[in-house]
């Protein structure tokens, strides 16, 4: 199941809906998401593609842009 970058920033735009998600590429790294939008996004990335994002792939590079954590989950979907 191929998981495209329109389906992963709906559920991101769900979480903060005022940021370009598709052309943002430090999300983390340049403070646009904190803390709790991570974790936000983590639950509903979850939810929505019924995965789960182990805590080793909580890092900056998977959540610095739309594309990365679309990468993410696609290869965690296809794991299960």
């Amino acid at each position: 199941m191929a998981i495209t970058l329109e389906q992963v920033i709906e559920v991101l735009e769900d979480v903060e809906e005022d940021v370009d998600y598709e052309n943002e590429t430090a999300l983390v790294d340049g403070g646009v998401l904190d803390s709790f939008d991570i974790l936000s996004i983590i639950s509903a990335l979850n939810d929505e593609f019924d995965i789960s994002i182990p805590a080793k792939d909580i890092v900056p590079e998977n959540f610095n842009s739309a594309a990365a954590l679309r990468d993410l989950v696609e290869r965690l979907v296809e794991e299960d």
